[in-house]
């Protein structure tokens, strides 16, 4: 990989604007040495870290892509990004990181707005059509859905607008409209309305089929996201009849994985019913009967698990940017399970959590690998094993 020829902060107009590439003014290569030194910064102490995995081709990686739609003074509809810390919006049509055919299908709905009379959500109001787009794309499937995000259920001449979105973009296989009332800055509301095809869409992700819905969580970087769970599942190096827990189990991807990788019993935990409820689908669409999925909380189901004498032997967790609590490694030491791989998408917080697993000598970490996951922007994800002292 020629890491140097990728361009810098240059090639986007929009860098000092947007806010959402920080490292954009750094070649390739220099951002994978920024990376490497922020983990050896935050992780160095537990075990030496491996030379990060980077992106062979590091543009466009996003499979999932978001639009916020206002109105300027002078009356015009503009689409795009929050400027990083506000809620301004830089006006977008085209991102270095985002999927090319998704910001072509926003910058049409733009364009539609007009010829159907649509309006722009106005914050400050709480009046308005149209506050965001959502588009996924399977980039193995090439399936696309697209999520309207609207301040009102109500939606004039909805069928004459996908014949014409559709008639632009007949690659476009499901619309869904999302209903969004609330003053929030949560994008996605709780109602919803399939206005075309399934309501969801699948992609294929180390082998195995995985159906997305509007609100499920989905790594945004499938090329990378493989390597993750490559390197994941070699330091988990699980064995048939072993019983694994996947906890913040999303649509079931990890655990899944792992259920492919040989006849051990998965586990998954997830406190999004929706989630729960595709990972389920999932396991059923990938004929693995050895992976089963709950809904609720992984921390006290691990805590119940070890109250009735059960245990297990691989433990993955991958946390949300917040990283765990401390009432979550706790369930986890409790569980006491051989091994643990922990997957982070902040060395900040790993080293926090990684502090609790290790200060009673229970476990030490035994690899460190970094992953560039968001390439130009300052994120970076790490894997980490972790053995129990008693059993290594």
């Amino acid at each position: 990989m020629d890491n140097k020829r990728v361009a810098s902060g240059n090639g986007c107009k929009l860098y000092k604007k947007c806010g959402g590439c920080q490292l954009q003014n750094l070649t390739y290569d220099e951002q994978l040495k920024f990376k490497q030194r922020l983990c050896e910064k935050h992780l160095s102490k537990y075990c030496k870290i491996s030379p990060i995995i980077g992106m062979e081709h590091p543009y466009h990686y996003r499979n999932k892509v978001q639009a916020a739609f206002a109105t300027t003074k002078d009356g015009r509809i503009i689409s795009g990004v929050y400027q990083s810390g506000t809620h301004r919006i830089v006006p977008v049509d085209l991102c270095m990181t985002e999927d090319k055919k998704a910001d072509e299908i926003i910058v049409s709905i733009r364009s539609l707005m007009k010829d159907f009379r649509m309006t722009a959500y106005n914050e400050n109001t709480g009046r308005g059509f149209l506050r965001h787009v959502l588009v996924k794309r399977g980039f193995t499937t090439n399936q696309i859905m697209v999520v309207m995000v609207t301040g009102t259920p109500i939606f004039p001449a909805k069928n004459n607008f996908v014949k014409a979105l559709r008639k632009i973009h007949p690659e476009i296989t499901t619309i869904v409209q999302n209903i969004n009332m609330k003053p929030t800055n949560l994008v996605l509301g709780d109602r919803q309305n399939v206005l075309f095809g399934t309501g969801y869409i699948e992609d294929v992700l180390c082998g195995l089929t995985f159906r997305i819905s509007p609100a499920s969580f989905y790594q945004i970087n499938p090329v990378q996201t493989e390597v993750l769970y490559g390197k994941a599942m070699e330091l988990a190096d699980l064995k048939k009849g072993q019983r694994v827990i996947d906890c913040y189990c999303g649509i079931g991807t990890i655990g899944l994985c792992a259920a492919n990788v040989c006849d051990c019993e998965v586990i998954g935990v997830e406190l999004n019913p929706d989630a729960v409820k595709d990972a389920k689908f999932n396991a059923r669409r990938n004929n693995k009967n050895n992976a089963k999925f709950y809904c609720g909380d992984a921390g006290q189901f691990m805590t119940e698990m070890a109250d009735n004498g059960e245990s297990a032997d691989v433990v993955f967790m991958d946390p949300p940017r917040a990283g765990s609590s401390v009432e979550f490694i706790d369930s986890v030491k409790t569980l006491s399970p051989k091994k643990i791989v922990y997957i982070s998408c902040n060395p900040e917080t790993m080293a926090r959590d990684l502090e609790l697993l290790t200060k009673d000598k229970k476990y030490k970490v035994t690899s460190l690998t970094p992953v560039d996951m968001f390439p130009h922007t300052n994120h970076c994800e790490v894997v980490a094993q972790l053995h129990s002292d008693i059993n290594s």
